[in-house]
């Protein structure tokens, strides 16, 4: 969803490198340096407007918290969050999450979070939905053996085409919900679509899977 473009946004996002980076091939390695403690690092790839992953970094001050998004327009709105918050365990990269092997070393990262990815429900552009092998593949090779991926969507043909690509790459399902909103998960932490979407009384879809460990 294309977003309304913000006055200034770009000249916010190059006055605060501290929080903000739109190369971080420069990082690749040493992400720990951006942070005031050497914590696990978790990865959420298109934040939005960022009301997850801040809240995420609120609620868990002992895991570092890396927030991706391509759009300028959507990203200087986490820019402004952090901006009042001044989390120490969240940073910000404005850069393309097909292209994540540029910026994180094999290994350096600990988590993954997807969270209502666009859906692009037609065959053929089946490649650019982030759960397709190749984006997987990426992830795997930036997460430590062992890591996980977190996945929530409103979308049920995005959910069930994940559940598929994800058993087909070799990944183990280790929990699956249908209608998150009416489990006993407790610790859910919504975005903005999520809220929109739940509000309506549409099913949110989530489930937590793990890569091989070998």
């Amino acid at each position: 969803m294309r977003l309304r473009n913000k006055p200034g946004a770009m000249e916010t996002i190059n006055n605060h490198p501290e929080y903000i980076l739109k190369d971080g091939s420069e990082y690749k390695g040493k992400w720990q340096t951006r942070f005031s403690k050497e914590q696990p690092i978790h990865i959420e790839v298109g934040s939005g407007k960022g009301q997850f992953i801040v809240n995420m970094a609120k609620a868990h001050p002992d895991i570092n918290y890396i927030g991706i998004e391509l759009q300028t327009n959507a990203i200087i709105s986490i820019l402004e969050k952090q901006l009042e918050e001044r989390l120490p365990n969240l940073q910000l990269l404005l850069v393309n999450g097909a292209d994540l092997t540029e910026y994180f070393a094999s290994g350096e990262v600990d988590q993954v979070y997807l969270n209502f990815s666009d859906p692009w429900p037609k065959t053929k552009h089946e490649k650019r939905r982030l759960t397709f092998k190749t984006f997987l593949k990426t992830y795997e090779d930036i997460s430590k053996p062992g890591a996980q991926l977190h996945f929530k969507t409103d979308n049920l043909g995005l959910f069930e085409y994940s559940l598929s690509s994800l058993s087909k790459y070799g990944m183990t399902l280790t929990q699956v919900w249908l209608d998150l909103h009416h489990s006993s998960y407790e610790e859910n932490i919504m975005t903005e679509y999520e809220e929109k979407f739940s509000a309506k009384g549409q099913p949110i879809y989530r489930l937590e899977a793990q890569f091989n460990s070998n």
